[in-house]
């Protein structure tokens, strides 16, 4: 394989994103950005990647009886088929990283400035009054925008659940990873029609193998020694890192 430290970077990034509940689809395509991949297998590697990270982490929220589905169906049954729609629609390739960098940008400043989370206790009586259609409406908006940009949109929603004061930390850290999952499931379904003629199996194997690694380790963290100051602040600074990158690259008044 061609550039073997995407791997290590992978291994890194996956730990890391999942200690909160995330893919780290984002930071995948900032990544493979540097490395001039072709357009389509990135945002497919992204996809996959995002989905053997928070399929493990899922099933160890579940487990931990973290995961309220009464709650989450909300969020993510407006999410799939808006996802599905997004990643269905033709973009050039620069639109879709200044777009990214954009989203990447935003989404690490609403992650680091947002506002201290309600307990798990006080949320669960908060959450009981909220409106499903908001929460609908609200999964729809990140699903198609996270379909545009190939990623889960744990990077969106969870920033803003927070700000909402949706829920404690651990059940929106396994909000977040549900969400991403059923959502990359849709963006590789809206992606059909756009894959290149061949792809590299191999790489796809070995970046897969690497974030599962990653994924499972970094999902224990979170799940046992969870500190959500720390982590919610790494996160923030390596997205944002990655946004300005992305911008610096495809900003035409810039370069």
């Amino acid at each position: 394989m061609q550039h073997p430290e995407l791997l290590l970077f992978f291994f890194v990034i996956a730990f890391v994103y999942a200690s909160v509940g995330f893919g780290g689809g984002s930071s995948y395509l900032a990544i493979l950005a540097l490395y001039a991949l072709p357009f389509t297998e990135v945002r497919l590697i992204a996809l996959i990647c995002n989905i053997v990270v928070v399929t493990g982490g899922t099933i160890l929220y579940i487990r931990n009886n973290h995961v309220n589905w009464r709650k989450v169906a909300p969020l993510a049954l407006l999410s799939i088929p808006a996802a599905y729609l997004g990643a269905s629609l033709r973009i050039e390739q620069h639109t879709f990283y200044v777009l990214l960098g954009c989203s990447l940008v935003v989404a690490a400043l609403l992650m680091w400035f947002r506002q201290r989370t309600a307990s798990e206790g006080a949320a669960a009586v908060v959450v009981e009054e909220k409106s499903y259609s908001k929460d609908g409406l609200l999964g729809g908006s990140i699903g198609f925008l996270s379909g545009m940009l190939g990623i889960g949109g744990g990077i969106f929603l969870s920033p803003v659940l927070h700000l909402m004061k949706w829920d404690g930390t651990k059940k929106i850290a396994a909000t977040a990873s549900v969400f991403i999952l059923v959502n990359s499931l849709a963006g590789i379904a809206g992606q059909l029609s756009q894959l290149p003629p061949s792809i590299n199996l191999t790489r796809i194997l070995l970046l897969c193998s690497a974030v599962l690694v990653g994924g499972q380790l970094g999902s224990r963290l979170s799940i046992f020694t969870f500190n959500p100051l720390v982590i919610r602040r790494m996160t923030a600074a390596l997205i944002f890192v990655a946004g300005v990158e992305v911008l610096y690259k495809h900003l035409p008044w810039i370069n």
